[in-house]
């Protein structure tokens, strides 16, 4: 069923997705991060498909097929561009609630929907919980230990990272893979399946933005400018929600109870054993699909 990518003119974008199972079934949205794609959720979504769900798989900006519609559209990977992305692709489907899940970049912008357009989301699974802040946090120094965790954010604010990322893409993404799954057995062939998706002609822009715009390096676009104000203030998410982290996590990451008070309504969380790691969806896709299910119950 990945083999069937479609598009959809939805806001900026000419987006890239999978449209899998009943038509008229309950949606679910499974959001990628970065440096991964679609494929995260290979696994999975047959086994939502069976339980009678419409899912959903959407190529993030600068990923896979997914493309901008002007050339003159500001090449921005800050959060609520994408968050809206995310809204706009809702918008052109006609969907108007859906379950949403995703890790990294994408369950920032699930987490970002959650908060701010309740309506849509019938139930969120976070891995990682709550990923939403702000600028002037990013720019607060953390202790040494987190900051060496960080390390790619300081390389890609330089032009020296960004054309060391441009020049060593499946390089730079498959150490990223290694280092935040490492205990992650992955062959050349699910990588490479992967990582075909980094081959967007926005997609050095896009990651290079994202990580620059959270340092405060790099400026957004004033039409966000409201939503990021909210989001800075770390809005609650009421939402039924279940967080997920694997217990091999090599990516940095906050503990659960952390986070946890961010989620006002009601809210469990579940550490997943057996060494899985960062991209959790693909490392355990019964235990991310058990939650999903859950909170579209729910």
């Amino acid at each position: 069923m990945f083999d069937d990518v479609r598009q959809i003119e939805a806001g900026v974008l000419d987006v890239g997705y999978v449209d899998a199972g009943p038509p008229d079934g309950p949606a679910v949205l499974l959001l990628h991060g970065w440096p991964y794609d679609i494929h995260s959720f290979a696994a999975a979504t047959p086994l939502l498909t069976a339980a009678g769900h419409r899912v959903l798989v959407p190529y993030a900006r600068g990923h896979g097929s997914t493309r901008f519609r002007s050339a003159d559209t500001v090449r921005n990977g800050q959060p609520a561009a994408q968050a809206l992305d995310l809204i706009a692709f809702l918008d052109a489907l006609g969907i108007e609630q859906a379950t949403l899940a995703g890790f990294d970049w994408g369950a920032r912008t699930a987490d970002i929907v959650a908060a701010i357009w309740p309506e849509r989301c019938r139930g969120l699974v976070a891995v990682s919980g709550y990923l939403i802040d702000g600028q002037a946090s990013g720019r607060m120094p953390l202790p040494p230990v987190a900051e060496h965790a960080w390390w790619y954010q300081f390389y890609f604010a330089t032009e020296r990272g960004r054309e060391g990322y441009a020049r060593n893409t499946y390089d730079f993404a498959r150490m990223i893979w290694q280092t935040a799954s490492p205990r992650w057995d992955f062959d050349d062939a699910t990588f490479r399946r992967s990582a075909a998706a980094f081959d967007n002609p926005d997609h050095v822009d896009i990651v290079i933005h994202n990580y620059r715009w959270r340092l405060g390096l790099a400026d957004g676009e004033p039409q966000y400018a409201d939503l990021e104000e909210t989001l800075a203030g770390k809005p609650t998410i009421a939402v039924p929600t279940i967080s997920l982290e694997g217990d091999a996590n090599g990516a940095p990451h906050l503990e659960p109870a952390v986070y946890a008070k961010q989620f006002t309504g009601p809210y469990e969380h579940r550490t997943i054993t057996g060494g899985i790691g960062h991209n959790l969806p693909q490392e355990a896709p019964q235990a991310f699909v058990d939650a999903v299910l859950r909170m579209a119950s729910s």
